[in-house]
């Protein structure tokens, strides 16, 4: 049986963390900032963590 191949459009968005953690970033901060409150451009900088059953199911799809 060959190898699975990496789903490269996922692997373009995650990435997994030495510790095997899959990191994402948080949805709403691309464009149109200037309309959204100073709590939300705040809230959404930065990295997330994905966990439980869409973390296995990105793990495998990334061959990891």
């Amino acid at each position: 049986m060959g190898k699975q191949k990496t789903h490269k459009g996922l692997s373009k968005r995650v990435k997994v963390t030495a510790s095997g953690k899959v990191m994402r970033k948080r949805a709403g901060a691309g464009h149109l900032m200037s309309g959204k409150n100073a709590k939300h451009r705040r809230r959404v900088t930065g990295s997330a963590i994905i966990t439980g059953a869409l973390a296995k199911t990105a793990k495998v799809r990334l061959g990891k």
